[in-house]
């Protein structure tokens, strides 16, 4: 088989993997092998898909559960090779490309909201150097590296089989992974969201960062917010969010 006729092949070969019931078996291949290696392919990739998101499957049910990891097995073009990887994909596949299938208005956020637990259980990020009784208002504060801030536009660490929302809620979340590497969520509220991300983006001061707030709070006497992030940022520490200070 020359290189153009074997490409071509490889992609008659993909194609059909991807879209078995709509698209042509590639020429010499025998129907019963192309089925079970079929079978097989997909299985793979609603067990990666199932494991991760069990709530997600429970709330849209079986049929179209399937339904939608087909389609996204059809027309989302995987970047990696990595099975551990296709949670990822499978969540920007929701975020990115237009499904004509209905889903529930919270249901991209539901899928991220689950997916972001394996996210942080799997980050790779060293402890840093830090002081863990550092004075937290006066010194360059460490967080917690695996750590991350999400908002969303639905209260998704509510829903359930008990709860489907039918409005929107902003919600903000604190996810990270505890010193006995357990994940860990946390609802918090824009405040608290906004002083992790200051201090996420440039290490500093407590005192500093909650100067900054209230400023943007307009507020002209920063003294309360000054006391109010010190008593959070202790909060903070004790939960494992913040580790202490710069070493």
């Amino acid at each position: 088989m020359s290189p153009p006729d074997f490409q071509a092949f490889q992609h008659a070969f993909g194609r059909h993997l991807r879209d078995p019931h709509h698209t042509p078996l590639p020429p010499g291949v025998p129907a019963r092998r192309m089925a079970v290696y079929n079978q097989l392919l997909f299985n793979n990739i609603t067990s990666a898909l199932d494991a991760c998101f069990p709530l997600c499957r429970t709330l849209l049910g079986d049929i179209r559960w399937r339904r939608l990891n087909r389609t996204f097995f059809r027309d989302w073009k995987l970047p990696t090779p990595w099975f551990r990887e296709i949670p990822r994909e499978f969540v920007r596949y929701l975020n990115g490309y237009p499904i004509r299938q209905p889903l529930p208005a919270w249901f991209a956020e539901l899928a991220h909201y689950e997916w972001i637990e394996l996210a942080v259980d799997t980050m790779d990020c060293p402890i840093p150097p830090h002081d863990p009784v550092g004075d937290l208002m006066r010194q360059p504060i460490v967080l917690n590296p695996a750590l991350r801030l999400l908002a969303y536009a639905w209260p998704v660490q509510r829903i359930g089989l008990g709860y489907r929302p039918r409005k929107s809620q902003p919600t903000q979340l604190v996810v990270y992974r505890d010193a006995e590497d357990r994940v860990r969520f946390v609802a918090t509220n824009p405040v608290t969201a906004r002083l992790l991300a200051l201090l996420g983006a440039q290490p500093t001061g407590g005192a500093a960062a909650c100067r900054q707030i209230a400023a943007e709070l307009q507020r002209t006497d920063p003294a309360p917010v000054i006391a109010f992030g010190a008593d959070l940022l202790d909060d903070l520490r004790r939960q494992g969010i913040v580790l202490g200070t710069a070493a």
